[in-house]
């Protein structure tokens, strides 16, 4: 029993270090573009000429939201932002899914740490996002009040650090 005990420790600790070692070789515009769950945010960056930026140096934190929680926004919301005259508007509420920085969970949880509690940060868009620790979970808190859970943090990239976010974040 203890010799299989060791084989399962030296396992775990194998694939820790080759998980630990791995370096990606995607940016946060490639990482968000292969995922199967955010195919609506890829389609949305590309519509706001975001490219180049999510591959330019960084870094950057993007906090993306999946396809089902772009699902959740009232009827016609999306569409009507990915029309041509509102470019700048789609751009804009990109752009608040996003900090000028790497911010890995790490960080963020620091920062709550040393706010007591809370932490505030700006996006790229200039909004503010707030960010709390709920029962082991990160909350942050979009400027129109509402709350999204980040649901897998520490995607790192190359240019950057991607944290899965279950809502999409609204300026307000």
């Amino acid at each position: 029993m203890k010799f299989i005990q060791k084989i399962a420790v030296l396992g775990i600790a194998g694939f820790l270090t080759v998980t630990l070692t791995a370096q990606t070789t995607s940016d946060v515009f490639q990482l968000v573009g292969e995922s199967k769950n955010h195919v609506t945010l890829f389609e949305a960056i590309k519509t706001a000429d975001l490219i180049e930026t999510l591959k330019s140096k960084g870094p950057f934190t993007v906090f993306a939201a999946t396809d089902q929680a772009f699902a959740q926004l009232p009827t016609g919301d999306l569409e009507t932002l990915q029309l041509p005259e509102n470019k700048r508007e789609l751009r804009n509420f990109i752009e608040y899914h996003v900090l000028e920085g790497k911010y890995d969970e790490a960080t963020l949880l620091a920062a709550i740490k040393k706010g007591r509690g809370k932490a505030k940060f700006r996006t790229v868009a200039g909004g503010k996002l707030k960010f709390r620790l709920v029962k082991g979970y990160i909350i942050i808190t979009d400027g129109n009040g509402g709350k999204s859970t980040i649901t897998k943090a520490d995607i790192d990239a190359t240019n950057g650090v991607v944290h899965i976010v279950d809502k999409v974040l609204i300026k307000g």
